[in-house]
């Protein structure tokens, strides 16, 4: 399966305006945890896991969703939630934690909620496995249309979650799709310290599914494998697995010092960016020129300011807000 020329800048469109979004989420979060860096300090406060680097693993599949399809996410959400269409206001503005935020701003960055577009996501790994499971069983009970798919780290492979998930998809033959982004880290540990296996895509086999495995941070890999998945899920064949090679450019949080990758692989990660690199591929297929290029960075740098604007001059809830939506 083959990307068209509108879907290959579609896909370039969400991972520009998802890196811009971060670079300027990055500077925006360092204000005031300097020179020591406190976690507690600055307009955006907590933990923030930025996912530059891994851009081509949301594009490539959110190429063949709708806003009737499921997407469950991992506490490394914004690419994702950027190209399954996402409020880009209200999710700036829940990252800043205000009232105007897709959760009124009480679940920050890794809780993340648009039930507009059918997106959710947890900082529990393998947290949303098991939602997109039900959510996919829901649609087949019930008849209607729309896919789940279930993003997770390559740590999320060896939760109990993971398998149960994927054995309750394979029984009952449902509409899901499982995608491993595998950044090689899980926190500070490499893949190879913690998993059996070198490649995840292998134990679909053992739940009766397909496997298939993306190399190199390929977008165009990506959009063929989903796409290969995504239409045997609709067509009530089941589910499959895809693991995509990706790369985690920066820490696993942001004031990681990231002391434990060998000297020379951040520099070479960076080497081989994959907006840089889908962006030359562009120009040399004639899908685009230097002018259009400008003009379609121009215009996802502006979405992404007015989102910001948006963000910083709304309110923060009142006080006495703190009880509200939580049970007692």
């Amino acid at each position: 399966m083959h990307p068209t020329r509108d879907q290959r800048l579609w896909m370039y469109r969400q991972m520009v305006t998802s890196r811009y979004l971060e670079e300027r989420i990055e500077t925006l979060y360092m204000e005031g945890k300097t020179p020591v860096f406190n976690m507690a300090k600055g307009p955006i406060p907590g933990e923030m896991h930025l996912s530059n680097g891994q851009e081509p693993c949301a594009a490539g599949v959110c190429a063949h969703l709708g806003p009737e399809d499921i997407v469950t996410a991992t506490h490394r959400p914004h690419h994702i939630a950027v190209a399954k269409g996402v409020d880009l206001d209200a999710m700036v503005a829940e990252i800043f934690g205000k009232a105007t935020g897709l959760a009124g701003g009480r679940g920050g960055h890794m809780h993340l909620f648009d039930e507009r577009v059918n997106f959710s996501c947890s900082g529990i790994i393998g947290e949303g496995l098991g939602p997109a499971v039900g959510a996919a069983l829901s649609r087949k009970m019930q008849g209607k249309s729309g896919v789940a798919v279930a993003f997770m780290g390559e740590g999320a492979a060896n939760q109990g979650a993971f398998h149960e998930a994927l054995n309750l998809a394979a029984v009952w033959q449902l509409p899901v799709v499982f995608v491993i982004e595998d950044n090689a880290w899980g926190i500070s540990v490499a893949k190879q310290a913690s998993t059996a296996v070198p490649r995840n895509d292998s134990r679909a086999a053992a739940y009766g599914m397909p496997g298939m495995h993306v190399a190199d941070n390929d977008v165009d890999g990506v959009f063929a494998a989903a796409g290969e998945a995504i239409a045997r899920a609709r067509d009530g064949q089941g589910p499959s697995l895809i693991e995509i090679e990706t790369a985690r450019l920066a820490g696993h949080f942001m004031g990681d010092g990231e002391d434990y990758r060998p000297e020379g692989e951040k520099a070479g990660l960076e080497a081989r960016d994959p907006i840089p690199r889908y962006r030359r591929a562009l120009l040399e297929a004639g899908l685009l020129d230097a002018a259009a290029d400008a003009g379609l960075v121009d215009e996802a740098h502006e979405r992404v300011e007015a989102a910001i604007r948006f963000a910083q001059d709304s309110d923060f809830l009142p006080a006495e807000a703190a009880l509200d939506a939580v049970f007692v």
